[in-house]
């Protein structure tokens, strides 16, 4: 069995889901290769979620005041979905 392949960070995990996706597209995959590829996928689409997620937290987001300005931490409740 193969070592599992190191988990990239976020703009690497999508190139590599980004080219995943256009090879599967293609459709000149086996279905072994075709099933790699897909499980891969799931494990780099988990990772970009779980990157999203975590900026997402950091955001921070300007306040004007009285001219001038400050930054706050975006709390949950202010996401809009």
């Amino acid at each position: 069995m193969s070592e599992p392949k190191p988990l990239p960070d976020f703009e690497a995990a999508l190139a590599e889901l980004e080219s995943i996706v256009s090879q599967m597209e293609n459709g000149q995959q086996s279905l072994e290769e075709a099933m790699k590829n897909f499980q891969r996928g799931m494990e780099l689409s988990r990772l970009c979620e779980a990157g999203l997620k975590e900026a997402e937290q950091r955001v921070e987001r300007l306040v004007a005041e009285n001219g001038s300005y400050r930054v706050e931490s975006l709390k949950p409740d202010d996401r809009s979905e």
